[in-house]
This record gives structure tokens, C-alpha cells and sequence, in this order.
């Protein structure tokens, strides 16, 4: 806890900084606004589309040792609170990857549906390791081909979702950290430490 002191005229020394810190905020934005930005400066770019791939695959290996953490028989049968079983949420997620990056490298989207029966469930752990690996490669390769305009495009994933494609990814991304928090509860409630977040 800050403990902050009390001048004189009955405002706190906190106050008085922050204050300050306001006026010089404001002075600064008015003198950057004076002058003109470099072309140099115009090319700076939050994230590249290379920054965006490694952070959706960090997350993407940080799933996979929850899948492998899981004993074989849980992976497809354990549930919490009548929630699907991890090895359906890891299917759920892994099916928006390869289907979505080609749909917004060609244009054309398949239905859930499609996809569903383009990616069958697997019937063992090793099984839905190599399809998790093979999903991978496929984003991997296809990622190149995503001209930088696109990002800015608007879409219709999968027929219903609709909205620019770097929402669409960080959307697959999004949800994939939510079904991945699922299986963290059900490897504690297995008694079974869950791999660290920020090891990916």
C-alpha cells in the first residue's frame, strides 16, 4: 500500500506528481503532433505477420503437452461438470486451424460440418499427437501465402463468423486458450500437474 502524505493546502504529494506527470504528457503529445512522421517511422508495425504465427504456435505446442499429460483412457473419456472431454476440445480447436488459414488463403470456406468429417476423431493419444503435428505443418505452409492486406480484409469464416482475419485468428487463438483452461481443471482435479503457461 502507497501511504501518501498531506501538504498544506490539503492535496496529497500522489496528487501533486501525478499532476505534473499529466503536464508533460501533454506537452509531449503537442510537440510530437508538430512534426511530421519519417517514412522510416510510418514502416514501424506493432506485430508482423510472422510475430502473429509464433504466438498462435506458442500457444499451439503449449496445448500439445497438455494433451500429452493427459493418462490415455482421460484423454477421451474425463470430464468435468458435464463438459466435453479434452481430446474433443483439442479436435475443436485443431479443426479451425488448417481449414481456417486455407480459407483465408483461397477465399472459400467450408461448414463446420465439412470440416468435422475432413477430420474425423482419433482413437488414441499417438493418433491425435501425429494429427496435431500434421496441422502444424499445414499452418505453417500456408501461412506465407496470406498477402499483409488481407489481415484487413473482412471474411465469413466457416459461413457464420464474420469480421476482418486478424480477429479470425486471434478468434482461434482465443478459443483455444479457453478449451485449453478446461483441460488444466481436469488435470488438477486428476491430481496431475498441468504444464506452465509460459513454457511454450
Amino acid at each position: 500500500m502507497i501511504r501518501r502524505k498531506t501538504t498544506d493546502i490539503g492535496l496529497s504529494v500522489s496528487h501533486v506528481f501525478f499532476g505534473e506527470l499529466i503536464q508533460i504528457l501533454k506537452s509531449q503529445h503537442m510537440e510530437n503532433n508538430t512534426m511530421e512522421l519519417t517514412k522510416e517511422q510510418q514502416k514501424v508495425t506493432f506485430m508482423t505477420a510472422d510475430i502473429l504465427l509464433e504466438h498462435w504456435q506458442g500457444h499451439r505446442r503449449l496445448t500439445r503437452k497438455v494433451i500429452e499429460a493427459f493418462p490415455e483412457d482421460k484423454l477421451f473419456t474425463y470430464s468435468v461438470g458435464g463438459m466435453r472431454p479434452f481430446a474433443e476440445l483439442a479436435m475443436e480447436t485443431l479443426r479451425m486451424g488448417p481449414p481456417g488459414i486455407k480459407g483465408v488463403v483461397v477465399g472459400t470456406w467450408p461448414t463446420w460440418n465439412e470440416v468435422e468429417k475432413g477430420y474425423p476423431s482419433p482413437k488414441t493419444k499417438e493418433e491425435l499427437l501425429k494429427v496435431w503435428d500434421r496441422a502444424t505443418d499445414q499452418i505453417n505452409s500456408l501461412w506465407p501465402h496470406i498477402a499483409q492486406e488481407r489481415f484487413q480484409e473482412v471474411v465469413k469464416m466457416f459461413g457464420q463468423y464474420e469480421g476482418p482475419v486478424w480477429w479470425s485468428i486471434m478468434y482461434f487463438v482465443d478459443n483455444e486458450i479457453h478449451h485449453r483452461a478446461q483441460g488444466y481443471v481436469y488435470l488438477r482435479s486428476l491430481g496431475i500437474e498441468p504444464p506452465h503457461f509460459w513454457e511454450r
